[in-house]
């Protein structure tokens, strides 16, 4: 074989990441320059992040492949986004994905770049059978309070959806009022595959929201930090007052305004004493994983919780609105 040319090896097999032909690497393997041995450590490298990330990706489709193993063939994922934001919607993801999907890369939304989380979203919404996006809108938090938005959203992303589905995998929560069996789980976007991808379009769906408002409601800095309540945006509160898209049931925004703060309830039907929480990876109809504060400490509901107002006596018997802005393929 002629000497290779390690310029082109780079770029094809490590820049690439193309599968490297058995003849080049026994050839590199055989070329005694320093480079070559660099550009084998890097084939290497990549090679094992590729087991690793294999690995991640199959250990992330545990509960799918329940679900298959009971005979779902139609099974829904739910994520969601937005819950601890001072202005803006709360948004829902919801989509069902093909047996067997698979792509390198994705997690939980938080843990993602805003650019990787684009890439992401365009090849979950190509590859998916079916998805939408719902959101609700701020007026609608402040009358239900954000932990029932959080649900609403979630509840009209599943009616959004082309594809009526057999089963929900819901992060977290649990849809009382929709006739679909069920399994919620907590920290599902870092626990499912399906529930990440959801949770990947709810970010980024209500991201471009945000970049939106920035331009309708200048200097508050929405297009940087989509509303969530960091040093920036208390001080652009503070000095411009609140816009029409401010939460007004969230007590930085009350404190803005003069208000005092709004009671704190948590919703006894979903949060189990600590005691009682015993999750398990083993899927069962609508199977019970309480939620609680430590179950959650990484995620947006902790915010949610520790935003609720005193909760109205009866929700069961309402009837979702329908979404104001989604989207289904």
């Amino acid at each position: 074989m002629p000497r290779l040319r390690l310029s082109e090896v780079r770029r094809r097999y490590v820049e690439r990441a193309r599968p490297i032909p058995t003849a080049v690497e026994a050839a590199l393997r055989a070329d005694p320059r320093p480079g070559a041995r660099a550009l084998l450590d890097c084939i290497e490298r990549r090679r094992r992040e590729n087991r690793s990330e294999g690995q991640r990706l199959r250990h992330l489709l545990r509960f799918e492949n329940e679900l298959l193993g009971r005979g779902v063939r139609v099974g829904a994922a739910i994520g969601g986004a937005g819950m601890s934001p001072l202005p803006g919607p709360v948004a829902a993801g919801a989509l069902l994905l093909e047996v067997g999907f698979r792509v390198p890369g994705i997690d939980d939304s938080k843990k993602l770049t805003p650019a990787r989380r684009e890439e992401l979203a365009m090849v979950i919404r190509e590859k998916a059978i079916a998805w939408a996006v719902a959101f609700v809108e701020p007026e609608e938090i402040d009358a239900l309070n954000v932990y029932w938005a959080g649900l609403l959203a979630m509840r009209r992303a599943v009616e959004a959806l082309s594809v009526v589905p057999e089963h929900l995998l819901i992060d977290a929560r649990r849809l009382r009022d929709v006739p679909i069996e069920q399994t919620r789980i907590v920290k599902g976007d870092e626990r499912s595959l399906s529930i990440a991808a959801a949770s990947i379009l709810a970010k980024t769906a209500r991201d471009a929201r945000m970049v939106e408002l920035d331009r309708k409601y200048p200097g508050y800095g929405f297009g940087r930090h989509k509303g969530y309540p960091v040093r920036e945006h208390y001080e652009a509160l503070l000095e411009l007052g609140p816009c029409p898209i401010h939460r007004r049931s969230f007590d930085p925004v009350r404190r803005a305004l003069g208000l005092p703060p709004l009671k704190e309830a948590a919703p006894a039907e979903e949060i189990a004493p600590a005691e009682e929480i015993a999750p398990t990876e083993e899927i069962a109809p609508t199977e019970e994983i309480a939620l609680n504060a430590e179950d959650v400490e990484d995620s947006e509901d902790v915010a949610a919780l520790a935003a609720l107002e005193a909760l109205p006596e009866e929700r069961s018997s309402e009837r979702p609105r329908r979404a104001r802005k989604s989207t289904s393929h």
